[in-house]
């Protein structure tokens, strides 16, 4: 199948290619940065130029991982995001329809967090699911990534176009924005208790997603590790989360003080990751108890961290 494959220079686009050439497809990457995985130097903005590729090739899938993202937002204007990620999903959705394609949206879960979920005010975690809402996003990013999934929900109600809409937790390599009291790494590893995801199950969990699409017709699924919590211990993740990742994980603690680092003393919300397990029949392979038993073994860490990377957007910012 040919494929279109925007934010192809993106951390997932570079994972997501070559996986994708490997199952036999013919993939086409579309970036605003050249590099490696680009193939056209481009904006989904540009309509004449989506226009033109979807003319000279038959793409039978789109997979749009290309997107301004939350970093973003102190480097571009908000018509930027409207630019960017409701008008050049439209344009994506709009000539994949008339090629009868299928469509994969690489969404997130950020869309999902309130201000009053951000400010983790309540007494218990909140669990966030497919059933999650209303949905309140805080920023521009969670706004128009919004307003893209509302865009594929009424292009397979119109035009049947077959479209798996995937909220993925975080995955990206470099220190998070808004966490400077914290190794970023010991962040990493402590998160996929409730809300990360490797890059290597995110590329997965998309070419999983395009070969059940056909099937599916219209879904829209939380894509993380799956939590060890249940639902019924959220109060227990407000008050002592050391104690309760300490029954389920007895050495978690030692192990990570090992390392000179600690586990979250409280957790506000967690994501839940069940339906794509029952529904897409994807699981991610990497989970809390995958990062300890690299830690007991010595071995790598099964994620990457690396403070250094910058986006494709970063750069031509």
């Amino acid at each position: 199948m040919r494929v279109l494959l925007t934010g192809a220079a993106g951390w997932l686009g570079r994972h997501l290619k070559p996986r994708l050439a490997a199952l036999g497809h013919e993939v086409v990457g579309l970036d605003i940065a050249a590099s490696p995985w680009t193939d056209v130097v481009g904006t989904v903005a540009d309509r004449a130029l989506v226009t033109r590729m979807f003319r000279e090739s038959r793409f039978g899938a789109v997979v749009h991982s290309g997107a301004l993202h939350k970093p973003d937002i102190a480097r571009f204007p908000a018509q930027a995001f409207v630019d960017t990620n409701v008008g050049g999903t439209l344009n994506l959705l709009e000539e994949a329809a008339a090629a009868r394609a299928r469509f994969v949206f690489t969404s997130t879960t950020s869309l999902m967090i309130s201000q009053t979920i951000r400010a983790e005010e309540g007494g218990v975690a909140v669990w966030l699911d497919e059933r999650a809402g209303p949905l309140e996003p805080r920023n521009i990013y969670g706004v128009t990534k919004l307003a893209a999934e509302g865009l594929c929900r009424i292009h397979h109600l119109t035009h049947r176009l077959p479209c798996v809409v995937l909220r993925t937790a975080r995955f990206f390599p470099e220190s998070d924005d808004t966490h400077d009291d914290i190794d970023g790494a010991n962040l990493k590893a402590a998160e996929f208790l409730y809300r990360r995801l490797a890059v290597e199950d995110c590329a997965q969990a998309h070419i999983v997603a395009l070969e059940r699409s056909a099937e599916i017709g219209f879904g829209v699924f939380v894509i993380s590790a799956p939590t060890p919590f249940r639902r019924e211990q959220a109060a227990r993740l407000k008050q002592d989360a050391v104690a309760l990742i300490a029954d389920l994980f007895p050495d978690a603690g030692a192990l990570f003080a090992a390392r000179g680092w600690r586990l979250p003393t409280r957790i506000g919300r967690v994501y839940d990751a069940a339906l794509a397990q029952r529904t897409l029949g994807f699981r991610a392979h990497v989970d809390f108890a995958a990062i300890l038993d690299a830690m007991r073994a010595g071995a790598s860490l099964p994620f990457a961290h690396d403070p250094e990377f910058v986006s494709p957007s970063a750069a031509l910012a």
